[in-house]
């Protein structure tokens, strides 16, 4: 019954924040033009915030970790590399060229495909676990990283204006194509998530015990990469990059509702994502002007709080 009462008081601060957001500043001169604009916005934010926090949730379900996220995979760089390799060989126009839906489905494909092919190689042997996709995920993205940085240093500083525009989320002039591919995917994964919240809470008890209690674990955890590297690459290719959200909405909703139960945990971690990035977007617009972005608040509150963690688990 408290788990319940928790997620309904979360469910109507992100509605007294959602309302905040939308009609702040509308009048009877504006509204026709402003609202439409800010419902679509509100959705971009919604459908954001649930992939991140239903795949940072699943994510350290599986790793049995609390300081990992999913960008550890790599995905972000990887789209960041995908983007900026674009403009290196075939220059800006091209990418211009390109519809929004088509960039997406492109971008999306991408990621995808790179994750099925890491996991592919990594659970090929016997005796290789899921610390080694992390690890190489890890390395990869540092790869990606390293290889963006150098082309985006030698490239014409006009195209690297393009490129920067996809390295921080931004909520403004969503695509509104996008955003229904975007929900019809994710909502089939959040379906699918849901009805898997028992072997969920299984799998929280550790990889032994799993296998024990007659899990499949290694073909369980393909099978839940698959699902946060479908989120994760919706997410970042809708509105870009947001590194540290997972992490904190993880983290904060494993804090507040203090229970195994992943259909608590999950929902839970939807609802302060969206509050996150609800309030967050209104900070961005009504009060600092667009003078910076959403990803660049998150990123600074997240980096902040995954060094309390560091320092927090140091001392256990």
């Amino acid at each position: 019954m408290l788990l319940r009462r928790k997620l309904l008081i979360m469910g109507v601060l992100l509605l007294l924040f959602a309302l905040l957001f939308l009609l702040w500043g509308l009048n009877a001169d504006n509204w026709d033009y402003n609202l439409p604009r800010r419902i679509r916005k509100l959705a971009a934010i919604f459908m954001t915030g649930g992939c991140i926090g239903f795949s940072a949730v699943i994510f350290q379900t599986i790793t049995n970790n609390r300081i990992l996220t999913p960008s550890v995979m790599g995905l972000d760089s990887l789209y960041m590399f995908v983007q900026t390799i674009v403009v290196f060989i075939f220059g800006s126009r091209q990418l211009a060229a390109v519809t929004a839906v088509s960039d997406f489905m492109i971008s999306v494909g991408i990621m995808v495909g790179f994750s099925l092919l890491l996991f592919q190689i990594v659970f090929a042997g016997e005796g290789r676990k899921l610390l080694a996709v992390i690890l190489t995920g890890m390395i990869l993205g540092g790869l990606f990283e390293s290889l963006s940085t150098f082309m985006q240093v030698i490239i014409d500083p006009n195209e690297f204006l393009i490129i920067q525009d996809r390295m921080f989320a931004s909520f403004n002039n969503v695509n509104t194509s996008l955003l229904n591919v975007s929900a019809i995917i994710s909502v089939l994964v959040f379906a699918y998530g849901y009805r898997q919240t028992g072997q969920l809470d299984v799998l929280s008890l550790g990889g032994d015990i799993s296998v024990n209690l007659g899990i499949p674990y290694n073909r369980a955890v393909k099978k839940y990469m698959f699902l946060i590297a479908v989120l994760i690459s919706v997410s970042t290719a809708l509105v870009g990059p947001i590194t540290f959200l997972g992490l904190l909405t993880a983290n904060l909703s494993r804090q507040l509702m203090k229970t195994y139960k992943h259909s608590y945990l999950l929902s839970s971690a939807i609802l302060i994502s969206a509050i996150a990035l609800t309030f967050g977007q209104f900070i961005v617009e009504r009060i600092l002007k667009f003078d910076t972005t959403i990803s660049v608040i998150i990123n600074f509150i997240g980096g902040i709080y995954f060094i309390w963690l560091l320092l927090k688990e140091g001392k256990l």
